[in-house]
């Protein structure tokens, strides 16, 4: 098993967006997780216009210009993933999304391995039985734990992003890796340049998780 084809994986929904009125329709993108997507900056700041999910929609109506998107936004701050999954019908799938984002890589520490992996599956497969398809996210950045996730043995991000990372292959569903990203770009720079609060990104690094989720919409 392996993440999706990246370049066959949205190809029904592309087709949609790359049609000109009157044979287009609207296309609903849910980003569903915690306080990164709800657009948290320094706490208790909202900033939704230079979060990742607008980035998206912006990104995806410059790939689409005649395209009639929605991105819709329903993650909550502070929430973890057995929260989420709970809501997960109610919240997510009865907006009939054509694509849902997950992430809650951050908040899930506090649950851990077993309880997360359980929770990611059950929205995974609902999702899936309704043929909705799903981009899972890696976590961004936490000030206490660089993105190797290596020092003073504090592990747990590394841990969740490879799950995450897992989940994805093992559900031939597609993976924004934003953990991988933030790491890449902390070869040249420093963590301080991509957050806002200790574990919330700022515009920076905001642009690298839409950037991620972009690469799901080639052109081809």
């Amino acid at each position: 098993m392996s993440t999706a084809n990246r370049s066959l994986y949205l190809a029904n929904t592309i087709d949609v967006l790359k049609r000109h009125w009157p044979d287009n329709r609207t296309v609903n993108v849910v980003c569903h997780g915690h306080s990164v997507p709800a657009g948290y900056f320094a706490t208790p700041m909202v900033d939704t216009l230079n979060a990742y999910p607008h980035l998206l929609h912006v990104g995806l109506k410059h790939l689409f210009p005649f395209s009639v998107v929605n991105v819709i936004v329903t993650a909550i701050g502070g929430e973890n993933s057995e929260s989420g999954a709970k809501r997960f019908r109610e919240d997510v799938l009865d907006k009939r999304p054509d694509i849902i984002t997950i992430d809650y890589g951050l908040n899930d520490r506090g649950i851990g391995l077993v309880k997360s992996k359980a929770s990611w599956e059950g929205m995974i497969k609902a999702a899936s039985a309704l043929e909705i398809k799903v981009i899972l996210l890696t976590p961004t950045a936490d000030a206490t734990q660089s993105p190797t996730g290596e020092e003073n043995g504090k592990r747990q991000l590394a841990e969740h992003a490879e799950q995450i990372r897992q989940l994805a292959a093992a559900h031939e569903v597609g993976l924004a890796d934003s953990f991988a990203a933030f790491h890449e770009y902390m070869k040249t720079g420093t963590l301080s340049d991509l957050l806002s609060w200790s574990n919330h990104p700022n515009r920076q690094g905001h642009d690298l998780v839409a950037r991620e989720l972009l690469r799901w919409f080639p052109m081809a």
